[in-house]
Order: structure tokens, then C-alpha cells, then sequence
């Protein structure tokens, strides 16, 4: 980092998005930060990120910009790899020449999921889909070309107030509907955005010490148990008013485009040592999202 100055100046892509948000609402003490959405820096194009790189000279480069619509990277292999893969690639050479360290988001979809212990940050990755295989790309791309203090930090099964997610589509289905059949044989930690954005932000603060990290939230559930549980939680906090049933499923009778890996729980047993703090309790975590949402209903 640049010791002379008396800030740390962070570049964050992916502004609008959900970690991108959180980042924002989270900006330690001492930090500068320039938040920059895909509509003010579109990070496949190489000219525009050395430019303004160039111009920002910042000392982190937090991105959290990514192609992450799972079903329709299927049929959209291109996009998804020309965000996943050369943004990255373009943001971590135009800030490794500035001297910039880079820490790029990843997911757990990198994994195949058909191994019963938690995946390791350096356990063998084998993505079953486009998207996973883009975003393993990625990866790949920010190491080469990050220089040293690159680093690379997936995570799981993210949710938050704002954005797209598993959480808030089942709270608009839960009032919608009478019941619910949701999938029951994926096992994964989720994650609130709200305390991986704070994980993100110890990481940026501290020297680099690994390459590739994990943080995701304690504890481990299905797609069927967050949604038994957000509905016990929006039942509480009055952001439901009415019990629906929410039958479990297997995988089988809920086809998508693209496979998902049966188990991808990751391994954050070193989260504490490398971020300098400990995950919290999914549903703790949810039960704070949820609060947020009920504030702002």
C-alpha cells in the first residue's frame, strides 16, 4: 500500500450488487472507498479499467463484480466467462502494474460437491457448470496475473436485504403461495452479505497472508431449512403474517439448467486467522437480515 498516504483508498466493483452494497455500508475508519457499479465501470473492458486504475491509484481492489445468473451462464457461456474470467484478469493486471493489491470474490460452486467433508481452501476444484467453471477461471486469472498480494475469498449461498437472492425470492413466493416445495439433498453454509462485506473488509486492512481464502457464515443447512427458517424468522419479525407448508424435495424433482453441487460446504476452520474474525451463526445472521428488511418495509 501506499505509505505515504494517510487513507487506504479501496476500489470496489460490483457496487450495485449485493456484497458491493454491503461494502459500502460497512466502510471502516481511515478507508477511502470509490464504489464503482457495471454501469460506471464495465470491468471486460481492458482500456476503461487500466484507465481508471490509473487515475484512482488505489491502494485495495475489492471486487465483487461477476456474472452470477447459475441457469442462464448455460446458454450465455461467453458473458459469463468475459466477466468472470478476463474482468478479473483485467482488473488484477491493471492493479498488480499500479501496485494495487486485489481481493477477488469467488464461490463455492468451484467444487463438484461430491465430497462429504468441508472443501478446504486448497481442495481440488472441479466445477460442474459454466458458471462454477467461469468463476474457477477467474480465480485462476487474478492469481497469475494479482501479483503477490492477491487473494482470493469464496464464499456461499449469499443474501442480504437488497439484491436477488434465495431469502428475499422466498418471502415473495411465502406470500404469494400456500406452500412451497423447496430442495432438501444441498447441504451449504449460507451467508449474509452484511458480515462477509465487514470479513472483507479486515482482510483489505490486513497485510496479505494466503491466496485463496473461505469465509462463510457458521453452520451448515439445506435450501429446505433456510426456508423453513426464514419463514419462522419473517412469522416473528411481522414481515409474513400467515404459515404456509414448505415441503421438502430431492433434487430430482426440481430440475434446473445447471447441476448443483450436492454438498458445498466450505471449510472456514482458518476464517478466524486469516480475517482476523470469527463467522457468525447463519441464523443469527439471518435473523439480522430479516430485521433490516423489516425496517425498511
Amino acid at each position: 500500500m501506499n505509505s505515504s498516504a494517510t487513507s487506504v483508498r479501496v476500489l470496489v466493483t460490483g457496487a450495485a450488487g449485493q456484497v458491493g452494497r454491503a461494502l459500502q455500508a460497512t466502510v471502516p475508519g481511515g478507508v477511502v472507498i470509490h464504489a464503482m457499479p457495471s454501469t460506471a465501470l464495465d470491468i471486460t473492458d481492458a482500456a476503461a479499467v487500466h484507465s481508471t486504475i490509473d487515475r484512482l491509484c488505489p491502494d485495495v481492489i475489492i471486487n465483487a463484480a461477476a456474472y452470477t445468473a447459475v441457469d442462464r451462464a448455460e446458454s450465455e457461456p461467453e458473458l459469463a466467462y468475459r466477466v468472470n474470467r478476463d474482468g478479473a484478469a483485467n482488473l488484477a493486471m491493471a492493479g498488480n502494474r499500479q501496485g494495487a493489491r486485489i481481493i477477488h470474490i469467488s464461490t463455492d460452486y468451484v467444487f463438484d460437491g461430491k465430497q462429504d467433508e468441508p472443501y478446504a481452501p486448497d481442495a481440488t476444484c472441479h466445477p460442474i457448470g459454466v458458471y462454477g467453471a467461469s468463476k474457477r477461471a477467474g480465480e485462476m486469472a487474478v492469481l497469475e496475473h494479482g501479483g503477490a498480494g492477491a487473494t482470493v475469498v469464496r464464499t456461499s449461498w449469499v443474501h442480504s436485504s437488497t439484491g436477488t437472492n434465495f431469502v428475499r425470492t422466498m418471502l415473495r413466493l411465502m406470500a404469494e403461495r400456500t406452500e412451497l416445495r423447496v430442495v432438501d439433498d444441498q447441504v451449504g453454509r449460507p451467508t449474509w452479505a452484511g458480515g462477509l462485506a465487514e470479513a472483507l473488509w479486515a482482510m483489505a486492512l490486513r497485510p496479505a497472508s494466503v491466496d485463496i481464502a473461505h469465509w462463510a457464515d457458521e453452520g451448515v443447512t439445506t435450501w429446505h431449512g433456510l426456508a423453513e427458517a426464514t419463514l419462522e424468522g419473517a412469522l416473528e419479525c411481522g414481515l409474513l403474517t400467515r404459515r404456509i407448508e414448505v415441503h421438502a424435495i430431492p433434487t430430482a424433482e426440481f430440475p434446473t439448467r445447471a447441476p448443483r453441487p450436492r454438498s458445498s460446504v466450505l471449510d472456514i476452520s482458518s476464517a478466524k486467522a486469516v480475517f482476523g474474525r470469527e463467522p457468525a451463526h447463519w441464523r443469527d445472521t439471518l435473523s439480522l437480515m430479516l430485521e433490516e428488511l423489516c425496517r425498511a418495509a
